[in-house]
């Protein structure tokens, strides 16, 4: 039971309860045990008057559009940018600090935008904004890897390719490609009329996320560029990627091309990216084994495999990693965000 009585501990909202990064806010708040002393749970109207269960006790949840923030000293927000960006002042001005997993407040430069085990030490102060931003899903794993390549080698180029899940866009990405799945099989010959996915997804693949950009690459993409270098504090590093949406329901991938500064050797490469917080690299022992989506053996890990240093350019090589989007790519980071900021005192 993480709900106790000690004024040190927050008082907690999470705006998007309902949806699919919500329900996995509450459930590692239960998984690690962060100690709260009051929680509200928030939606859009049309969920208001469920409940849902924290720590075995029913909680009702309420709509955001009437919701006080004055008392809360802690908000996660995860119900769309939109909402974001209408109801975050609202709770910034109440006196909350607030972690945003959208990309309505990641680019401001008053809010720092986070991956603990990255750069960390931009919490040791409140920020002047009183938001925290969330990384896009498919940028926290990444620049967890980079940052430990940009340490040892220095990082001149990134060209990635990613594999994004269904649950990209929440629990109704998932039911309509388990829908257009069900009716593709039964159907073969018709067009499925997807709604969040178009053309559909069902056994399909999709080389656009987001919309597309003047520049031609979709907004996915430039953000995975622009969130990079702000981790990082790196504004010259070169990143471009092709986002893709593949017909998965949960579980992001990424195919990772590394230029360096310096002469890679595989083997210190492997070891180097063992070593950092939370990977597991899956071919340290056998190159001939990697992660996948399907078989991965723990979402609070990023999972690194097909390591290859490239035998024609010895300062280049190939990963492939897999990260769960809806823990490390969202709720994990935003926890271990809130954790960090209890520790420093910086509520």
């Amino acid at each position: 039971m993480t709900l106790v009585t000690d004024p040190a501990a927050p008082r907690i909202a999470i705006v998007g309860a309902t949806g699919a990064v919500g329900n996995t806010l509450i459930e590692l708040i239960e998984q690690r045990g962060l100690r709260y002393r009051d929680i509200r749970l928030v939606a859009s109207a049309r969920s208001a008057g469920t409940e849902l269960s924290v720590d075995g006790v029913a909680y009702p949840v309420h709509a955001v559009e009437e919701f006080d923030f004055t008392g809360v000293d802690l908000a996660f927000f995860s119900a769309g940018t939109e909402a974001s960006e209408q109801w975050v002042p609202k709770a910034t001005a109440a006196g909350a600090v607030v972690i945003d997993n959208t990309i309505a407040f990641r680019m401001d430069p008053d809010t720092p935008l986070v991956v603990p085990q990255v750069n960390a030490h931009v919490l040791d102060a409140r920020p002047k904004s009183g938001v925290i931003a969330n990384p896009n899903c498919s940028t926290i794993p990444l620049v967890r890897l980079l940052d430990g390549v940009e340490r040892r080698y220095g990082v001149r180029q990134a060209v990635v390719s990613t594999y994004q899940a269904a649950s990209g866009l929440g629990h109704p990405g998932v039911e309509e490609l388990r829908e257009a799945s069900r009716a593709t099989l039964d159907h073969p010959e018709e067009v499925y009329p997807g709604k969040e996915f178009s053309p559909s997804l069902a056994f399909n693949v999709i080389p656009k996320i987001d919309r597309f950009l003047e520049s031609g690459f979709t907004l996915e993409e430039q953000k995975m560029l622009q969130e990079s270098r702000k981790i990082l504090g790196l504004p010259h590093l070169d990143v471009t990627t092709t986002c893709v949406r593949v017909p998965v329901v949960n579980g992001h991938s990424e195919a990772v091309w590394i230029e360096t500064q310096g002469v890679v050797d595989r083997a210190e490469l492997v070891e180097l990216l063992a070593a950092l917080p939370e990977v597991t690299v899956h071919d340290r022992r056998s190159p001939h084994e990697f992660p996948t989506p399907a078989t991965i053996d723990d979402p609070y890990r990023v999972h690194v495999g097909r390591v290859r240093v490239n035998p024609n350019n010895p300062r280049a090589f190939w990963l492939w990693l897999v990260a769960d989007n809806l823990t490390i790519g969202a709720a994990l980071n935003a926890i271990q965000i809130a954790e960090e900021l209890i520790a420093r005192g910086t509520l």
